[in-house]
């Protein structure tokens, strides 16, 4: 199968996608629902767990609290982190991840409205793996999921979570 990329850049993907896990940290209500919209809409197979801020996303990778079981709290394939989260926000969150052996090597997609070159500048600094600004429409949301997922689900290899994992 070929993916199709913007000015005409086709990528050869050789594996069929599986089905990943998605920790989606974001406050917002309807942005959690448009999210999970798009992600069915798209062709990625996959489990969405959701996170309401930065005190319940490190909970829940931490196993603590009312994440403590395995099966409430499966290790994320994928981190879409909104950037302007209550309690920790996105910024000291990530920072928290990327200093933790154990998982620092999950992506962490930065998802918010702010296209503030300071935030952008930041994200990266402290490990983001992408930036990525809300698109205004739905469909455009279904589009860029779509290619979100072809990279790095079917494009990239990551690497093994851990032996603890």
């Amino acid at each position: 199968m070929a993916a199709k990329y913007p000015y005409g850049v086709r990528v050869k993907v050789s594996n069929p996608r599986k089905r990943i896990t998605i920790l989606l940290a974001e406050d917002a209500i309807a942005d959690q629902s448009l999210m999970k919209q798009a992600l069915e809409r798209s062709r990625l197979l996959n489990n969405l767990y959701v996170v309401q801020d930065g005190a319940e996303l490190l909970d829940y990778l931490h196993r603590r609290h009312q994440y403590s079981e395995r099966a409430s709290s499966p290790r994320p394939d994928l981190i879409l982190l909104d950037w302007h989260l209550p309690k920790i926000d996105g910024s000291e969150a990530l920072q928290a991840i990327k200093a933790d052996p154990n998982l620092r090597r999950i992506p962490i997609v930065i998802l918010t409205s702010s296209s503030n070159e300071e935030d952008i500048r930041r994200s990266y600094e402290l490990g983001a793996s992408s930036y990525f600004i809300k698109p205004m429409s739905f469909d455009a949301l279904v589009e860029a999921v779509n290619i979100l997922g072809e990279y790095w689900f079917d494009i990239v290899e990551l690497p093994p979570a851990n032996g603890n994992e």
